[in-house]
């Protein structure tokens, strides 16, 4: 196993370069406040021709997920599925209902909408989202809810009332609407060139997911000073995000090149 340490003046990163079904082991039980992650899909993508990601790896990596997170802990698992002979495998779904068969809270089912398309569909509609299923082990032990929508009628005053026992209505409050409501669970987030990510690596990984999304998760479901897991840690976007954002970090990935690079992304972000 290789590792890199990296600290900042307000948090510190752990990369670990090995197969995370065995380094997973390595965590202390109850210790990670939050996950933000996206496998593998199906057999999508074989990463520099690694063997395929199966259900039952899976099911092994969702067992020590489940030990190393804290009671009151989120995991943020982004996933789509493979098409085959023209339907959607489903893996997904598999996968939500095995998290709430070892115990875990399916506390949302989010939508991750892209802004746009790779190919065109010809026999359904175009596929443009990924979902982001929110798990919690218990009530979730931290929510800060993003308000950045705008909302129709700011600055219009509604009025609350209480309908009495003799059918009568009694004014309660008046409230004036604000600008920006609480977000919605489908997200809309630029990806593609120069929007997944600005930095110099936005074409050395073949799947990278947005800083955005992750930057997004890690302010909803996590403090400062908190631990954040991502197990499949590809180019490092979740640890770049937490280390942004003053959480400590927990990477682990197992192809050798996405490694590095994930290595130079988070240093890098640090003196920017």
């Amino acid at each position: 196993m290789k590792s890199h340490k990296i600290h900042s003046g307000n948090g510190h990163a752990s990369l670990l370069h090995g197969d995370c079904k065995n380094l997973l082991k390595n965590i202390k039980s109850n210790s990670i406040d939050l996950v933000v992650t996206s496998p593998p899909y199906d057999n999508l993508r074989t990463y520099n021709n690694q063997k395929p990601f199966t259900f039952e790896d899976f099911k092994e990596i969702a067992s020590e997920l489940n030990r190393v997170l804290k009671y009151g802990g989120t995991i943020v698992w982004v996933v789509g599925d493979a098409v085959l002979k023209g339907s959607e495998s489903g893996t997904s779904f598999r996968q939500a209902l095995y998290f709430k068969d070892i115990g875990f809270n399916l506390h949302d089912t989010m939508i991750y909408q892209k802004c746009g398309f790779q190919f065109p569909m010809t026999n359904r509609y175009q596929q443009v989202f990924e979902y982001m299923f929110v798990f919690t082990k218990g009530r979730p032990k931290t929510f800060n809810p993003l308000k950045d929508r705008k909302n129709k009628c700011a600055g219009e005053k509604l009025k609350g009332s209480e309908r009495q026992r003799d059918g009568s209505l009694t004014l309660k409050r008046i409230k004036s609407v604000s600008k920006f409501g609480t977000r919605t669970n489908i997200w809309q987030i630029n990806n593609g060139y120069m929007k997944t990510t600005t930095d110099k690596y936005a074409f050395e990984h073949p799947a990278m997911f947005p800083e955005q999304l992750a930057e997004d998760h890690i302010l909803s479901w996590s403090n400062q000073q908190d631990t954040v897991l991502d197990p499949f840690m590809g180019a490092g976007t979740t640890g770049k995000a937490s280390m942004k954002l003053n959480r400590n970090f927990i990477g682990i990935e197992l192809d050798k090149s996405y490694f590095k690079i994930s290595q130079k992304r988070i240093n890098q972000s640090l003196n920017n």
